[in-house]
């Protein structure tokens, strides 16, 4: 597995201090982006959290999934969370060192008093002595929460910086890019009261425990989840449930449940799913892969979009119009661009890919943050998507017409079809998988030997394909 280390320097350790009149906890920040462009330790908050002791939960269950690998359990992960500041809310976010959890914590506005919300995006450090003490704030202690350094103890600052060496393996990199764009086509499945959340939640297995692994399904009975044991119809899965205990922390604090995913049809493979507790004024989400053992950065939901110039050159004019908006709306997108709703979606797919957007299920909108990844390196790490350029390149693909598409590869010939706009493909790729892990190299090299065609004769076609 290929990897990197980035190096991430805090002016000192976070920490939780007693002052009068309560506790201050104060989140170091990393080099970040803002509005104004890179900047050492930006500051994006300073005020009150609302709910201290249910905040405190909150952000240790994301600190807990960034230093997780639910799969094959080894060392511990160590990439700092993501801290956001969207002008009105402050999001959180973090990956599991095994690549398929995603978890965010979005503290809106009326998680926040007492000051306002900055705009940018950076890593914060979650410490050990931190997460110990976060663990023992009371209910009635107020806190005062500081993301990012205070200009005064800058200035008197004396002694080293703190510095981490994060590694950085690529597939954690395009797992941020597939999650988003998994979670894009999720829709609320079903909402449980605070009651009936921690009673289900309470209910799923612990990991160890002997055949706790494989995907489950829940089905939507009353107020309730109803387990079963297959796909059924109506049913939502349930992957790796065991990968829910990260949310035992925060289970008394919980107000709701809401479960977010696709469609299930009767007999359906296993699919990626969002769980969603609601505590007083902020968001806890963890969405899980289709498999324990599968993280999301194989899913293959950004190739259509890597694969097309014209998604690369709109998501480079719509990256200006970005503003570090907590919701984009697609509509004021096209409107500002002049671009078609469908190019601004594919376009913001691409941005993903260099963790530009990311994705809310609760909002079913994208929203605007900046990591240190770059579009090109998930592009040249693509195996998929390098071998479909190079058969376009090898003149292997013949069109021909409505019928089908062979494309040639080591003397053989693999015959793509289009139903409906979905191409299947007669390889080895398209039986194991049925397009569940995005297209095949051979799709997508089809997909751009037709857009070129197309685009000669004047009549490119919109954005779309299988995921």
């Amino acid at each position: 597995m290929t990897r990197s280390l980035q190096a991430v320097a805090y002016r000192r350790r976070s920490v939780l201090e007693s002052a009068a009149g309560g506790r201050r906890l104060g989140l170091e920040t990393s080099q970040g982006a803002t509005p104004a462009g890179a900047v050492d330790h930006p500051r994006f908050f300073a005020g009150f959290l609302t709910s201290p002791q249910k905040a405190s939960a909150a952000l240790l269950t994301v600190a807990d999934v960034a230093a997780a690998r639910y799969h094959r359990p080894q060392s511990r992960a160590s990439l700092d969370p993501v801290v956001t500041g969207n002008g009105d809310r402050l999001r959180f976010e973090s990956f599991s060192g095994c690549g398929g959890v995603y978890a965010r914590l979005d503290v809106l506005e009326a998680g926040l008093d007492g000051g306002e919300v900055g705009h940018g995006t950076t890593n914060v450090d979650v410490n050990d002595p931190l997460r110990e003490a976060l663990s023992r704030i009371g209910a009635d202690d107020p806190l005062h929460l500081r993301v990012g350094t205070e200009e005064l103890a800058v200035t008197t600052l004396d002694g080293p910086v703190v510095e981490k060496k994060v590694p950085l393996p690529d597939r954690w990199l395009r797992g941020f890019a597939e999650a988003q764009v998994t979670a894009a086509g999720f829709d609320l499945r079903a909402e449980l009261d605070a009651g009936e959340a921690v009673r289900f939640l309470r209910s799923l297995p612990r990991a160890g425990r002997k055949g706790t692994t494989g995907p489950r399904w829940v089905v939507p009975s009353g107020r309730t989840l109803r387990p079963t044991t297959r796909a059924v119809p109506g049913a939502v899965c349930l992957p790796g449930p065991e990968r829910l205990v990260a949310l035992q922390r925060v289970l008394r604090h919980a107000t709701a449940l809401r479960l977010y995913g696709p469609a299930v049809a009767s007999g359906a493979a296993a699919t990626a799913s969002a769980w969603q507790v609601s505590l007083p004024g902020m968001r806890l989400t963890l969405t899980l892969s289709p498999d324990a053992a599968r993280g999301f950065s194989g899913e293959g939901g950004v190739l259509d979009a890597l694969a097309t110039d014209e998604a690369a050159a709109d998501a480079e004019l719509l990256s200006v119009l970005l503003a570090w908006e907590p919701r984009i709306d697609i509509a004021d997108l096209a409107a500002a661009s002049g671009l078609a709703a469908e190019r601004v979606r594919a376009a913001l797919i691409r941005l993903g890919t260099s963790g530009r957007v990311g994705y809310d299920t609760a909002e079913a909108a994208y929203f605007h943050r900046e990591l240190p990844y770059d579009a090109e390196r998930v592009e040249r790490h693509n195996p998929r998507l390098r071998s479909a350029r190079t058969l376009v390149a090898q003149g292997a693909v013949t069109l021909e017409g409505a019928i089908g598409t062979v494309v040639a590869e080591d003397g053989h010939a693999h015959r793509v079809r289009d139903e409906a706009g979905v191409l299947s493909c007669s390889c080895r790729w398209w039986a194991e998988y049925r397009g569940g892990r995005g297209p095949c190299k051979h799709a997508l090299a089809v997909r751009m030997v037709r857009r070129g065609a197309a685009a000669e004769q004047g009549t490119a076609r919109p954005y779309g394909g299988a995921r």
